[in-house]
């Protein structure tokens, strides 16, 4: 899953439709599988925008890429731009909140993906809100509570009528959590694969690689597909990444091991 920057803010900006677009282009020339498409940033500390600042951001470029025959999804948390992007032809809605957001007098996300019948949906952890979630990090132990948050919200959605295989689960790496529960998350992934559901791993470019390596968000290439490998081996399905390329060159050449080793 390539991750497309529609704001501007981000250390990897695609404000401008046209960039955008060429970038999106360039990460399926490389390898990607789906496109992700996020006009709204949800990193530590980042302040809200408007919906309809939001939507502009994201209309023009969704409208192409929705034409392109490969699966789109879309990163936000608001059910109207849940909805808006749904009838513009997304595929799949990725969102923080897993769901559960509502603006005052309105639904909430569910809703719109229940009442949809096909899309996907990626349902994520977090503690906390963006603004608050790491200055006040989650209490220990961090592999319970994340399990009963997921499977609570798996639930609701069994319980409103979506399908089991629409849902993915992300555990949200870095979303109000210390790079120490960051590390244990991945290490026992394998229980998060209990749940049932195929789990999506966001490890590309978070502060828990620069707290490990000391390296800035630029230069955290090497240290996120290194984290990408390990939850691919660890049984993650999909993997957002900002460096596409470096990701599927190391998945292939991982590929190519165990195809022999299982040829031995």
């Amino acid at each position: 899953m390539a991750v497309v920057n529609l704001t501007p803010d981000s250390f990897a900006v695609h404000a401008d439709p046209g960039q955008a677009l060429h970038m999106a282009q360039a990460q399926l020339k490389a390898g990607a599988d789906v496109l992700d498409l996020g006009a709204e940033s949800t990193r530590p500390g980042a302040q809200p925008v408007p919906t309809e600042v939001e939507w502009q951001r994201l209309q023009p470029v969704l409208r192409e890429a929705v034409q392109w025959q490969v699966p789109v999804s879309v990163d936000t948390y608001k059910p109207e731009i849940m909805q808006r992007a749904l009838d513009a032809g997304a595929d799949i809605i990725n969102d923080v909140w897993a769901l559960r957001w509502r603006a005052p007098g309105q639904g909430d996300g569910l809703t719109v993906v229940a009442a949809h019948g096909s899309c996907g949906v990626c349902l994520m952890h977090m503690h906390g809100d963006p603004q608050t979630m790491q200055v006040s990090p989650m209490p220990d132990p961090v592999l319970p509570a994340v399990q009963a948050f997921l499977r609570t919200r798996v639930n609701a959605l069994q319980a409103a009528g979506v399908a089991p295989a629409r849902v993915v689960l992300d555990p949200g790496i870095g979303f109000g959590k210390t790079p120490a529960q960051n590390l244990t998350l991945l290490a026992q992934q394998a229980a998060l694969e209990a749940l049932g559901y195929p789990l999506l791993a966001g490890w590309s470019r978070k502060s828990t690689l620069g707290h490990i390596t000391g390296q800035p968000v630029q230069a955290r290439q090497a240290a996120s597909v290194a984290a990408a490998l390990l939850a691919v081996q660890r049984g993650a399905v999909v993997v957002r990444v900002h460096d596409v390329q470096a990701t599927v060159d190391a998945l292939r050449v991982w590929q190519a091991v165990q195809a022999a080793a299982a040829n031995a």
